[in-house]
């Protein structure tokens, strides 16, 4: 097997091809797969008029890495074409448009993963991030995302602060989430274009995000363990947000 060129990554997993089969926004360049899986995902290889490279689970081990949870399957692909800011701010703006999650170096690709999966199943506008200090959009992520990379447009950009000064000019109500916020999100108004942002792990917001933000909440806890991992904070709020859509139907 070849190497995989500098410009493309490669995907591996069962749901994260199967959702990149599916989106014709992403551009493929070869597949490889056991038998197996090449079975499992024959309908979405059929449509994509793709012939398989047929693979060991040892071969993809050695491409990979020895830890790497491939599922028998990989993709050689190009990243998806990035949404620019005006088109997010669109989807959040949109009757029933959902919140744009902001999320300040947060840089472990699992905790990435599971807040575009909530993001996915919540229903967000988009997902914006900086292109140091944050994790690439790889297999890894990938995995985690479990095919919500393909369903959820991701921004990256240099300067999170002047980013978040651009959403707020554009009509965005710029939420940041930190322990220590005198407001309850449960009592913030969450109508119109919103924005969550959050803070990388132990670190949370840094002081400029925290300064430009539009508002800082806290998410109610008990005082036992009144700590939230990040992945889990982005859950409860898209979650709160879809649940305040809903009510405004």
């Amino acid at each position: 097997m070849e190497p995989t060129t500098d410009d493309r990554l490669m995907l591996f997993g069962v749901h994260a091809v199967m959702a990149a089969l599916d989106n014709p926004g992403r551009c493929i360049g070869r597949i490889l797969a056991t038998e197996n899986a090449e079975n499992r995902l024959a309908a979405a290889i059929a449509k994509r008029g793709l012939k398989v490279e047929r693979v060991r689970p040892k071969d993809l081990d050695r491409l990979l890495g020895p830890d790497t949870v491939h599922q028998g399957v990989a993709i050689e692909t190009e990243p998806l074409e990035e949404p620019d800011l005006a088109q997010l701010v669109a989807r959040a703006g949109a009757q029933d448009g959902g919140p744009l999650v902001i999320l300040d170096q947060v840089t472990d690709p699992h905790n990435v993963g599971a807040i575009l999966r909530s993001a996915a199943v919540f229903g967000a506008a988009g997902l914006v991030t900086t292109r140091r200090h944050s994790p690439p959009l790889n297999g890894t992520l990938a995995k985690s995302a479990s095919g919500a990379l393909e369903l959820v447009p991701v921004a990256l950009v240099q300067n999170l602060a002047r980013t978040i000064d651009e959403l707020k000019s554009a009509g965005v109500h710029v939420i940041g989430l930190d322990g220590e916020g005198e407001t309850l999100l449960e009592d913030a108004p969450l109508s119109g274009a919103v924005a969550f942002v959050l803070g990388a792990e132990g670190k949370g917001l840094r002081q400029l995000t925290r300064e430009t933000c539009s508002a800082i909440c806290r998410i109610g806890t008990s005082q036992t363990l009144a700590s939230l991992n990040v992945s889990n904070a982005a859950a409860i709020a898209l979650h709160l947000s879809s649940m305040r859509r809903r009510v405004h139907r």
